[in-house]
């Protein structure tokens, strides 16, 4: 999985935007941001999807015809939060906890989805490396993407060393400034407001204080330093560590597509926070006077764990996207991408699969601020061989306001490459323990199309993809 957060780290200028604040109640985010992307421009000021205005005014007085089942290939989804009640996609031929698998469709016990990163004993992959780490790893130099993918990696380790190195200076320099003030004034720093009508008397206090405010004005939060340690520390010493060998916990051969006795039927997994959030965007339940409003209300999830903290590999994307065709997916959502496939044609023909059975495909564009037409983010729709599905949709984020910045900055774009832009900011959606969070990301943007598309079909089921 790509980075999702963008930094300058510049000791004289670092800023953090990165993690999620994760709270019980919604309404503590700000309220302009409140199911934002359910509004509409005319009505409401707020460059959303029109939801409200199409249950208002298009579907007033309309039946749902179809439930729809949206498959989510993601890192996995708390499917208990309480905004998802009734929500679950289940499979009515499979019987819980007996471990046989009854419906004989090669997936003990998979009531609600299937978990591709996980292993018969119930462990699951947690870290993994990035595809060019993995080709790294793989050591072979004649490998068509050897050349490129160690490229990448060398860059990659530069950066985060040379990042590792900053933040500890800066945290140096933060917590120096911090005690300069303690001393002088006896005000222990935390926050912002903890400046506010602070006046050190020495040349060094009001230095500490002029560096402190500039930093929380362009955007720093303590909080954020933590966070930006713990990726950074996750990058060198997961990543990009290729002493690591994650797949031995599954226990299959990558490179084997026929090798598919795997997973579990855990489909939270161990860090859910992500297909949450995207599954929440799609399907919370409306009007239920918790939480926030989901856009469709004839939904079921169908939940399947194939990323992990790092790359998802393409066997087990593949067996996602086949689990979610056979097993009656009408939509498919996959809020993850990277920047080499090296067994690309077992997704390919995944990806093929699901086209010719009519389901629809949803991709976010990824978060590198790129232009798809010069690089890639994969899985995509075109095909090695030549030719493209049909049924694909690629996504890129969008801002609330109808400004120079409508284009989420972050967002990868492309005339061809991207089909649509929807609401992908500042996104506030369902998260683990029953709790909720405001995220960014083309992560989000795309369950809002998946959401809308599910919308219409429940109501117009002879609609094909």
């Amino acid at each position: 999985m790509k980075k999702n957060f963008l930094l300058l780290p510049v000791l004289a200028t670092i800023w953090f935007s990165v993690g999620a604040q994760t709270v019980s109640d919604p309404t503590e985010f700000d309220a302009i941001y409140m199911n934002w992307y359910n509004k509409d421009l005319s009505k409401d000021g707020i460059f959303g999807c029109s939801v409200e205005k199409a249950y208002n005014e298009l579907l007033a007085n309309k039946s749902t015809k179809k439930t729809v089942v949206v498959a989510v290939i993601d890192g996995g989804v708390d499917l208990s939060h309480p905004d998802f009640a009734n929500k679950q996609w289940i499979n009515t031929n499979e019987i819980a906890g007996n471990g046989i698998d009854d419906d004989q469709n090669g997936y003990i016990d998979d009531v609600n989805g299937w978990n591709f990163i996980g292993n018969a004993a119930g462990a699951n992959v947690v870290h993994e490396h990035f595809e060019f780490a993995r080709i790294v790893k793989k050591g072979d130099t004649n490998a068509p993407d050897y050349a490129k993918a160690k490229e990448f990696y060398d860059k990659e380790m530069k950066d985060q060393l040379e990042l590792k190195e900053n933040l500890v200076r800066f945290e140096n320099i933060l917590n120096s400034a911090k005690f300069i003030l303690l001393n002088e004034t006896g005000v222990k720093v935390k926050g912002p407001k903890d400046l506010e009508g602070l006046a050190p008397k020495t040349d060094q206090g009001k230095a500490a204080k002029g560096f402190l405010v500039e930093r929380y004005e362009m955007g720093f939060v303590d909080s954020d330093l933590d966070l930006i340690k713990k990726q950074n520390s996750d990058f060198l010493d997961y990543m990009l560590n290729l002493e690591q060998d994650y797949r031995s916990i599954i226990g299959d051969n990558p490179e084997d597509i026929n090798d598919k006795n795997y997973g579990n039927s855990n489909v939270k997994g161990p860090r859910a926070n992500h297909g949450t959030s995207v599954a929440g965007v799609i399907a919370a339940n409306r009007g239920n006077g918790i939480g926030i409003d989901g856009i469709a209300t004839d939904v079921k999830i169908m939940a399947i764990r194939s990323t992990p903290d790092g790359d998802e590999r393409d066997k087990d994307v593949a067996l996602a996207i086949r689990y979610a065709v056979d097993n009656g997916a009408d939509i498919i959502n996959m809020s993850f991408g990277k920047d080499f496939s090296p067994q690309k044609s077992f997704v390919d023909e995944a990806i093929k699969y699901a086209d010719e059975k009519g389901v629809l495909m949803i991709h976010a564009s990824g978060n590198d601020g790129v232009n798809l037409e010069v690089t890639t983010n994969f899985p995509t729709d075109t095909y090695t061989g030549g030719g493209k599905a049909t049924n694909w949709i690629e996504v890129g984020a969008s801002h609330h306001l109808l400004d120079e910045e409508i284009a989420a900055p972050f967002s990868n774009y492309g005339l061809t490459a991207v089909d649509l832009f929807a609401p992908g900011t500042n996104i506030i959606s369902l998260d683990t323990a029953n709790s909720y969070s405001l995220n960014d990301g083309t992560s989000l943007a795309s369950p809002v199309v998946a959401g809308v598309a599910a919308l219409v079909l429940s109501y117009y089921p002879e609609l094909t993809a």
